[in-house]
């Protein structure tokens, strides 16, 4: 579990967009963006948050979906509208917790036990959601986090074997429980997420899995989008990327709106 490449912080300017404008798929961005506004219903407009609480999406999938493409795509629209967005990822996000990110996964780190995974995925997600996601919200930014509590419970969970309930209280306890407005889950057949994976050239530890582990790992996020129908949407990651942004838009409207 990870994310591919550190993404830079942009600052948008003050939202200003009218309820019903509609975000336009674009061009694939080159950057991703960070910091965010005000929660909306829907990309550049009024929200129907929370008081002082802003927008929460996170991205899942398997290794090679393209969640980093997609998301940099996201906060772009977001930013046209004159939003504020916060780009991150876990594991890492913050200082400390890259340091942890490095252990975890480190191709020399053989030998882990799924249990001390686990603990060093939660300990790195206590401080991100301390340090970034928590201040971001409470600032009305909208957050945009490639992966979150869901790939522990899939990847350490269902793939990995540990018990659900374990899983799901360390996540709770390392994130205040604070779960996502809406998870997009980037769905792709594993075979074609690794192949694409081999061409970035040195594999990572959780990229050097067998295959029966990335298959369980594409089966437990379908489980758990199926089982968690309000919060995810379902996005066909085979597709061209103009396609699947355009799926990304129509959900955050379906979702949000």
């Amino acid at each position: 579990m990870k994310t591919r490449s550190k993404l830079r912080a942009k600052t948008g300017a003050q939202a200003s967009a009218r309820p019903t404008k509609k975000l336009a798929a674009k061009p694939a961005a080159k950057t991703a963006a960070k910091p965010a506004a005000s929660r909306s219903a829907r990309p550049g407009a009024k929200a129907k948050a929370k008081p002082g609480r802003g927008l929460f999406l996170t991205f899942e999938g398997g290794e090679g979906a393209g969640k980093t493409t997609q998301i940099a795509r996201l906060a772009r629209a977001f930013e046209a509208k004159g939003r504020r967005v916060i780009v991150t990822r876990e594991p890492g996000g913050s200082h400390i917790a890259n340091r942890i990110r490095s252990l975890i996964l480190d191709p020399k780190m053989k030998g882990l036990v799924p249990l001390a995974e686990l603990f060093l995925y939660e300990a790195s997600r206590a401080q991100h959601v301390s340090d970034v996601i928590r201040p971001a919200l409470s600032n009305g930014h909208v957050v945009i986090c490639d992966r979150y509590v869901d790939s522990s419970v899939v990847y350490q969970g269902v793939a990995r074997g540990l018990e659900a309930s374990l899983v799901k209280r360390l996540n709770d306890q390392a994130t205040g429980a604070l779960y996502p407005d809406l998870t997009l889950l980037l769905d792709l057949d594993p075979r074609i997420g690794l192949a694409r994976v081999g061409t970035r050239g040195i594999l990572d530890r959780m990229e050097k899995e067998a295959l029966s582990f990335h298959q369980a790992v594409r089966a437990g996020f379908l489980a758990l989008a199926k089982k968690e129908r309000r919060r995810f949407r379902v996005v066909d990651a085979s597709m061209s990327r103009d396609a699947i942004h355009a799926q990304i838009l129509a959900a955050l409207e379906a979702h949000l709106g």
